[in-house]
């Protein structure tokens, strides 16, 4: 297992440093630049989707699922205005009055 990790660990860190160290010649070009613009909304995506749809091991998708409707909120205010203060407290607010209504329905 020990070792497992410590190559895990070894190929994070060598992905990294070869495209930050400034003194080496590697440098990405504009394809996989644009390829790695992805790779922060897919894993995003994946570490927010369990949170959004299984409560307690179950799915949920019922319309009045909070955390659902949190999402929902988040996604269209950022598209609809484009500002992070304003979608997290938005959403944050959403979430918590669902939230409540919920658990005292």
């Amino acid at each position: 297992m020990e070792l497992l990790i410590l190559g895990m660990t070894l190929i994070v860190f060598l992905s990294r440093y070869l495209f930050l160290e400034p003194l080496l010649p590697i440098r990405p070009g504009p394809r996989l630049l644009h390829f790695l613009s992805f790779s922060i909304p897919a894993v995003l995506a994946a570490v927010i989707a369990p949170m959004i749809f299984v409560q307690n091991q179950t799915l949920q998708l019922e319309p009045m699922n909070p955390y659902l409707l949190g999402a929902v909120i988040a996604a269209v205010c950022m598209k609809l205005t484009g500002k992070t203060l304003l979608t997290v407290t938005l959403s944050l607010v959403v979430f918590m009055l669902s939230r409540f209504l919920h658990s005292s329905g």
